[in-house]
């Protein structure tokens, strides 16, 4: 069987997800293999593919091999998929899988990606393995990679894959948005951070009009096609000492600059390969020059898409989630699949509200937890992310459950009483009476503050 190893880390041979596939390798030696390092040499294949058409061609299964980088592959991948489907090179009924390491934040998001543009190509997905970064160096982390490789041969040998689904392309017909009457009244500044190369046929940029001119704000378009990107984020770790990136393109600056310090954010693009597009990701990737500090937190944000969205769960998830691990309020999205115009307008004064009444809500699931994972790693890495644990030490990230030793000891407590017969009889329901006590009395205070509100008008 001829298996091709897309190594899409920019690291290259130095990919710590690599030495997982090299671990099957080892284990599985009766099968051909190649590898194409398409995270570090993508420029390269930009200019000549046609090495990759090749191996592409003659393989039986083709192994997507990379670091989770927000929330997605490294743009590098991102990009080599591109050109696959630019190419129109015939994938169908190839057997597909991939391997991700991460510290799994959100490395769903990831392997859905994946998923999504293998059903695109026709093209036969097996589960891939999602892996924490040091999980091949413990015995549990060596079998269970071995039993994926082996799981992967038994799906190919018994012709098994899971479910195709193909999904429906942006249809032409949808609604344009049209321009609004210029708001005279302007108030804090919003910069919509867009990439213009995929549209094609204005309708980006018509939404775009249409917000600048509904919103009550002051407005900066940064289109990512212009900015002289060197390349994109190199996983170096250059950053997490000194907070610098180590290209010198002044990415970094600029985004510190221009972008960060905006009162609102909106991201405009169209939908690609079930995406926000390459150049985005690249634009996402760079902002690692900021580590893990959410250094926009507070700050709302607002999505402006051109597409089919109702059909991509996995990017709605993405754009949820990206906003809610940056503590941003997500103020909305609007799309141009049904009514733009008012979308857009709704939208633009819901960000407007939320800037000018600095409206926050907690964090769900997705930034909770995300935050978490983030919380211990820096933790435990402080030693080189010094800006990161500088940074989580002065917004109080450390929360950890065993600080709370009152309530620790108070649940002790409670589970001592409960174990006892008598006394569990006893309280009966008073247990859920005691647990509502303390809002009735904010409840209480509430009311009396109601009351001296309704006084005074």
């Amino acid at each position: 069987m001829n298996i091709l190893i897309l190594n899409g880390s920019p690291a290259g041979r130095d990919s710590i997800t690599l030495q997982t596939a090299a671990y099957g390798k080892i284990l599985f030696p009766e099968h051909i293999y190649t590898e194409l390092d398409v995270g570090q040499r993508i420029k390269s294949y930009e200019k000549d593919f046609a090495e990759c058409e090749q191996a592409l061609l003659e393989a039986d299964l083709i192994l997507f091999c990379y670091p989770v980088y927000t929330f997605l592959v490294p743009a590098q991948l991102h990009r080599f998929i591109e050109i696959i489907k630019e190419r129109n090179i015939d994938l169908t009924g190839k057997y597909a899988t991939q391997i991700s390491t991460s510290k799994h934040f959100y490395d769903i998001t990831a392997h859905r990606f994946i998923k999504d543009n293998c059903a695109d190509l026709k093209m036969r997905y097996i589960r891939g393995l999602s892996a924490d970064m040091e999980d091949l160096l413990s015995k549990k982390g060596q079998e269970d990679a071995e039993s994926f490789f082996r799981y992967v041969f038994w799906n190919m040998g018994n012709n098994i894959s899971e479910p195709y689904v193909q999904y429906p392309q942006t249809g032409k017909e949808l609604i344009t948005a049209s321009d609004t009457e210029e708001n005279p009244v302007k108030t804090g500044r919003a910069v919509i951070v867009t990439d213009l190369t995929n549209d094609t046929d204005g309708r980006l940029q018509a939404m775009i009009r249409r917000f600048r001119s509904s919103v009550p704000m002051n407005t900066d378009v940064v289109d990512l096609q212009e900015f002289p990107f060197a390349g994109g984020c190199l996983g170096c770790f250059n950053c997490a000492a000194s907070g610098k990136c180590i290209y010198k393109d002044g990415f970094d600056a600029y985004l510190r600059e221009n972008i960060q310090t905006s009162d609102a954010i909106v991201y405009a693009y169209t939908v690609k390969d079930h995406s926000m597009g390459y150049r985005f990701k690249l634009y996402d990737d760079r902002q690692f020059c900021n580590g893990h500090r959410t250094v926009t937190m507070g700050k709302p944000v607002a999505y402006l898409v051109d597409g089919r969205l109702d059909t991509e769960e996995n990017l709605r998830t993405l754009m949820e989630a990206r906003s809610q691990v940056g503590g941003n309020f997500p103020a909305g999205i609007a799309s141009d699949e049904h009514d733009p115009d008012q979308e857009i307008d709704d939208l633009a004064a819901s960000l407007a509200y939320a800037v000018n009444h600095h409206y926050e809500t907690p964090a769900n699931f997705y930034g909770v937890g995300g935050m978490k994972i983030f919380r211990d790693l820096i933790w435990q890495m402080q030693g080189l992310m010094k800006e990161d644990h500088r940074f989580y030490k002065e917004h109080g990230f450390y929360d950890f459950p065993q600080k709370k030793k009152g309530m620790i000891a108070g649940m002790y407590a409670v589970g001592a009483m409960m174990q006892n017969e008598k006394i569990r009889k006893k309280m009966g329901s008073r247990m859920t009476e005691g647990m509502i006590m303390p809002y009735r009395g904010v409840l209480k205070k509430a009311g009396k503050r109601a009351g001296r509100t309704s006084k005074k008008k």
